[in-house]
């Protein structure tokens, strides 16, 4: 363990030593973020989920700053170059920004108009100059003359001179690390649009003459305008006024008013604009791109732990239905485990004798399967399919309600849902995780690629790398702290699980299709290569309802049931007892179970946990609908006022879905009556917004709203259930649902003009 590594790491983040180093040793024994946080706490010193990640991230970094500091030693040790002094400068690095302009001047490279000066042996000539002291430059170049050395004139000299001298000042550290922070503060950004691209770019046109301080410009327009670049509609800059920065590296560099130092000044321009300009606005860009990644993938992580943790309906038989026009409606009946009992298509848009037929057999199907909530896609189709439903005058207590199917179409063609559904096609497939959505949002979700849920921000275009590990984690973190039900549990989800991963789950499905279901966690020590480290860090994550033990249906580790047992001896009752009893656990002394390893918060994590075993932490569902008779974005008028879903929040606003087919931004300035910097502190994804509708693009496919009070003015207009809507001409498939702008490069457009 790294006692430097431990200090720097205590020292950023604000905490004690002893917390950072009893946590990066069981981070070293295999333990997974969510065990530490939910299980050490003594360790740890009751460190959150939030904070074990940060100590594990900036760890990693820290090593591979390690990493890359070793392989510069080796590298300059093999070429005779490494001295005490630099030594001590590499060693002295803590970034590896800092490491790397360390490195810059001795890292092998191509030719450059330097190194063919020196190999013409003028470093000398160069190194002169560079003192400025009281010298003639031509005098001192004439010692330098060479035919034979392609040096054939003075000025030939003090050329190649003064390129090794721009090259010195572009790779000094000390220059570099002033510019940085130069950039930082007065840097640019500035875009244009391409010559010619002008129709071509239309997208883009809210950036074809844009300029704005780069450091005050916010992630999704970096982001924006990065992809117009990419996509070759505009060109961008990122620069700060060139002349105060000469101005800067002259302060630096330049020592006086001599004709040496005439030379210097020369070189030094020459260094800025045709060597640092470019390389600090390179390293600038992609500083600007890591910080707009991380506050799209802070966004995206923030979105999905929402809709992840949506509200289930529960165990409840579904009737779940993915809508169409042309190709009809496919309709599946699930049971309360969410199996597949049953599938059809029916017509309900087709004409008024499917319309007539479709009825009945969604009349027939519920009846026949008990069917206690009707789930339907919100793609093409589902809001004409609702309102087709709710005329069928069904059961008062069946609940029909809206299903978010946003990835739904790439579950179905996943080899997950081939292996689960191998003989059914793609709809019935679709249609099940529908259904399942509505009973289980997170037992379903984890099923799919995050990206493909649509809940980020510039997702595309974000680090690839940085956005799977941050959305993983936040899969885990939901997933164990709901919990797991062992013996229904998929194989992708139990993959989620603390300490276990893809091989051991399904090692667990396996051995439970194999013996039945689980009656006990000790049964798990029983599947194949799931040995006591692992069985540690998963068991307490892990719920066997109606087995033999209550405890095993709580997030009471099995390291602590000797415990609960003996609080339930020492009080003459049994663990039922305990757990049903409030005013028996109230009797519990529990400084009485302290020990060198067991302390309070553990003690207060059991008694609580024994107060609601194996609870939910997700909130109670509760049943939404839209609007009647606004179905479709033509049906919109300014001023209404309408209820929403927010589907997506962004660092410019909010996506709330009405009911037409096209969800509308709320941008931030009109998310609440008074100033907010972040969205997220005012919606959240999945939650249920009334909004009012301040303008209608048609033709572009945009809607305008806001959550300010006072703005609606215009009633909405109730339809009669049985009015019939005539079916489109030609059907759009999931795939071309109109998009929600959470990769729209246009989004500053709903900006509030001031």
């Amino acid at each position: 363990m790294n006692e430097f590594h431990i200090s720097v790491i205590s020292s950023e983040l604000g905490l004690k030593e002893t917390q950072v180093k009893a946590t990066v040793l069981l981070l070293q024994e295999g333990g997974t973020v969510p065990f530490i946080s939910r299980y050490r706490k003594e360790a740890t010193g009751s460190l959150d989920e939030v904070a074990v990640a940060a100590i594990r991230d900036r760890l990693a970094q820290l090593s591979e700053l390690d990493g890359r500091r070793e392989a510069i030693v080796k590298s300059l040790e093999e070429r005779g170059l490494l001295t005490d002094v630099l030594t001590e400068k590499i060693n002295s690095a803590d970034t590896m920004t800092c490491l790397e302009d360390i490195y810059l001047p001795f890292r092998p490279r191509r030719k450059t108009r330097a190194s063919i000066a020196k190999v013409k042996g003028l470093e000398p000539l160069a190194a002169s100059l560079f003192e400025q002291k009281d010298i003639d430059p031509q005098i001192e170049a004439e010692a330098f003359v060479d035919p034979g050395k392609d040096v054939s004139s003075v000025g030939d000299a003090l050329a190649g001179a003064r390129d090794i001298i721009a090259e010195t000042i572009s790779e000094d550290a000390a220059a570099r690390e002033k510019l940085r922070t130069f950039f930082a503060e007065k840097a640019m950004l500035r875009s244009k649009v391409v010559k010619g691209q002008e129709e071509n770019g239309v997208k883009f046109r809210d950036y074809y003459d844009w300029e704005e301080p780069a450091a005050a410009a916010p992630s999704h327009r970096v982001l924006a305008i990065r992809r117009g670049e990419s996509e070759r509609f505009l060109s961008m800059r990122v620069t700060p006024p060139e002349d105060e920065a000469i101005a800067l590296l002259e302060g630096l560099f330049i020592k006086g008013n001599g004709a040496a130092s005439g030379q210097v000044r020369t070189a030094l321009h020459d260094s800025y604009k045709r060597l640092l300009s470019s390389s600090m606005e390179v390293e600038f860009r992609l500083s600007l791109k890591k910080k707009a990644d991380e506050t799209a993938i802070r966004v995206f992580a923030g979105n999905l732990r929402e809709l992840l943790l949506s509200s289930p309906l529960g165990r409840k038989r579904v009737l779940a239905i993915d809508p169409g026009f042309r190709t009809g409606c496919k309709v599946v009946c699930l049971d309360e485990q969410g199996k597949l009992l049953h599938n059809e298509t029916v017509y309900p848009h087709f004409n008024e004798k499917g319309s007539r037929q479709a009825g009945e057999r969604i009349r027939k199907l519920c009846a026949g399967f008990g069917t206690e909530a009707i789930a339907i896609g919100n793609g093409t189709a589902g809001r004409e399919t609702e309102v087709f439903v709710r005329s069928l005058g069904l059961e008062p207590d069946i609940q029909t309600v809206m299903v978010n199917e946003s990835g739904a179409s790439i579950y179905s063609a996943s080899e997950v849902a081939r292996e689960e559904f191998p003989d059914q096609d793609i709809t019935v497939r679709g249609a099940v995780s529908i259904g399942r959505r509505l009973m289980d949002p997170l037992a379903e979700l984890v099923k799919i690629d995050p990206k493909s849920i649509g809940v980020g921000q510039y997702q595309h275009d974000v680090d690839e790398p940085a956005l799977k590990k941050s959305l993983d984690d936040v899969v885990v973190s939901c997933v164990n702290g709901v919990g797991i039900e062992v013996n229904t549990a998929s194989k992708q989800l139990l993959s989620y699980a603390s300490g276990l991963g893809p091989q051991l789950a399904g090692n667990i499905v396996g051995y439970r299709n194999e013996h039945g279901p689980f009656k006990s966690r000790q049964e798990l020590k029983k599947v194949p290569r799931l040995g006591p480290k692992a069985f540690e860090q998963a068991a307490g994550f892990l719920r066997i309802r109606d087995g033999g033990n209550p405890l095993d249906a709580s997030a009471v580790h099995p390291e602590s049931y000797r415990i609960v047992e003996a609080m339930a001896g020492d009080l003459n009752c049994s663990v039922p007892d305990l757990i049903g009893d409030e005013k028996i656990r109230q009797e519990i002394d529990l400084s009485r179970y302290m020990s060198d390893t067991v302390g309070m918060p553990t003690l207060t994590d059991i008694i609580s946990e024994l107060a609601r075993p194996g609870r939910d932490p997700r909130d109670r569902f509760e049943a939404f609908s839209f609007a009647e008779g606004i179905e479709k974005i033509e049906d919109l008028r300014t001023g209404m006022t309408l209820n929403g879903i927010v589907t997506n929040v962004t660092a410019f606003g909010a996506f709330v879905d009405i009911g037409v087919h096209q969800d509308g931004l709320v941008h931030i300035s009109e998310l609440s009556d008074r100033y907010i910097k972040d969205p997220s502190g005012v919606v959240k994804v999945h939650q249920k917004v009334r909004v009012t509708v301040l303008d209608v693009d048609i033709s572009r496919k945009r809607i305008a709203l806001s959550m300010k009070s006072g703005q609606g003015k215009v009633a909405v207009p109730v339809m009669q259930k049985t009015e019939k809507k005539p079916a489109p001409k030609q059907e759009k498939t999931r795939e071309h649902r109109p998009e929600r702008f959470t990769n729209n490069p246009f989004a500053d457009a709903f900006r509030k003009k001031k």
